[in-house]
């Protein structure tokens, strides 16, 4: 029992609850409190209820006010009012009953209890202020029956009237009704306030962890952005080799046939000067993204050749079954093309392809899909392409995490490419990237 009521007031929970200062919310309260409580204080004088009260009139404002303009503070200082409170209450009680059983007194008595719990820093603190509260009162309602005139007054009540005819005597039955009402009306301010504290500690536990869940998503997005990054580094290390191995090899032909073939030198060095502007310009497209990059990825590295355009007729045929018809195209305007491409852009694209059909197995219920290479060499802005349609619907409960397409983002962008991914207009989704090609790719119409 004891390690429930424990738990409940959350005796071993360090959380402090902010506590805002004081602002234009309290002071607004605190006069709505003040207007209310004058006014029934006034209707109660017109009303002939404090005629025993041999006091002017002001000071029974001033003891009304002195309550109510105690909210104020209930947010800023909620111990040190609810304690406030409870004298004020204790004191009117014995010089003033009549002003004390106001029920705008008895409202702010209440919510002192209440915003003690509610607003309090340390649960103990508060706890203890309360309790003692609670049991000063209680013990100061059995001192005015036992000792007091609360009982005489009871009984001067019963005298010449018909008496009760309920289950119990009527003396221990009035001492237990109030007895009763105010622990609830005690009790009710303490729970209700700990309900309260208990409330803003879960918001405070789903907004920290919503920040958390955030955070991580953030963290994984990024990590899959560098992850990203390091294996098209990987990529264009492979992609520069070759190129760099080539110059070396022509530039030692061209050398040795300098003096006695000069059309196979002027060969050699176009080779060279052609690799060499292709190199600077993948290493440069590629610059940026891997600014940020201090550290190489760990592990051995796949010394197999890299896929290219060439194995997207293959790529599609594994995904061609019962459940998926795949089809692949080719289109280009000139023969060759897809041959000729950049080995990045060939790889780029074929990644591309490769990661929007899995996402069509995974997260679709398409029952086709596909597949449409393109290239142009012609023109003033020659351009590589590939664009994956299916026909299907999201599958419910298999949604991914969006890294497939965030890399296939930054693949677009590391070629200063463009990237349209969506549903489409009638059924279905589509992924579709087109890679600029290099100026001179395959030569202008007349080449």
């Amino acid at each position: 029992m004891l390690s429930r009521l424990a738990a409940f007031f959350a005796l071993e929970d360090d959380w402090s609850r902010p506590v805002p200062p004081v602002g234009r919310r309290d002071v607004v309260v605190g006069l709505a409190v003040e207007g209310i409580s004058l006014f029934t204080l006034e209707l109660a004088r017109s009303a002939g209820a404090f005629t025993e009260v041999d006091v002017p009139w002001w000071v029974l404002y001033l003891v009304v006010s002195s309550g109510a303009l105690a909210l104020i503070w209930r947010r800023r200082y909620p111990v040190i009012v609810a304690v406030y409170l409870a004298t004020h209450m204790f004191v009117t009680g014995v010089t003033m009953p009549a002003v004390m059983g106001q029920v705008s007194l008895q409202i702010c008595y209440f919510v002192g209890l209440f915003s003690a719990m509610a607003w309090g820093r340390s649960r103990r603190t508060s706890l203890m202020a309360t309790g003692a509260i609670l049991t000063f009162m209680l013990c100061w309602i059995a001192w005015q029956f036992a000792l007091g005139s609360g009982m005489q007054e009871f009984v001067d009540d019963l005298e010449g009237e018909r008496q009760p005819d309920g289950l119990w005597p009527a003396i221990p039955s009035a001492v237990g009704l109030i007895f009763v009402i105010n622990v609830v009306y005690f009790l009710g301010a303490i729970v209700g306030g700990q309900v309260a504290w208990r409330s803003a500690r879960q918001r405070e536990a789903l907004a920290s962890q919503a920040r958390t869940i955030a955070d991580q998503a953030d963290t994984l997005r990024r990590r899959a952005v560098v992850d990203e990054r390091l294996r098209i580094a990987r990529e264009l290390h492979d992609v520069v080799g070759h190129h760099v191995s080539v110059i070396g090899v022509q530039a030692a032909g061209a050398r040795r046939v300098l003096d006695h073939d000069r059309a196979a030198a002027n060969e050699a060095l176009g080779t060279i000067e052609a690799s060499s502007r292709e190199a600077v310009t993948q290493m440069r497209s590629l610059l940026g993204t891997l600014r940020d990059i201090e550290e190489q990825a760990a592990g051995t590295r796949d010394r197999q050749p890299e896929p290219g355009v060439a194995d997207l007729e293959a790529l599609v045929q594994t995904r061609d079954d019962d459940r998926l018809t795949a089809t692949y195209d080719v289109v280009a305007d000139r023969d060759g093309g897809p041959g000729r491409l950049p080995a990045p852009v060939s790889l780029s694209l074929y990644r591309t392809a490769q990661e929007a059909l899995a996402n069509v197995t995974r997260h679709s219920t398409a029952r086709r899909a596909s597949v449409t290479l393109r290239v142009v060499e012609t023109g003033s802005t020659p351009y590589a392409e590939v664009e994956v349609l299916d026909d299907g619907r999201p599958r419910t409960g298999t949604s991914g995490s969006g890294l497939g397409l965030l890399g296939i983002r930054e693949r677009a962008a590391s070629h200063r490419g463009e990237c349209d991914i969506g549903p489409r207009a009638t059924q279905g989704f589509r992924v579709r990237v087109r890679l600029p090609l290099p100026a001179g790719q395959g030569g202008g119409p007349g080449a």
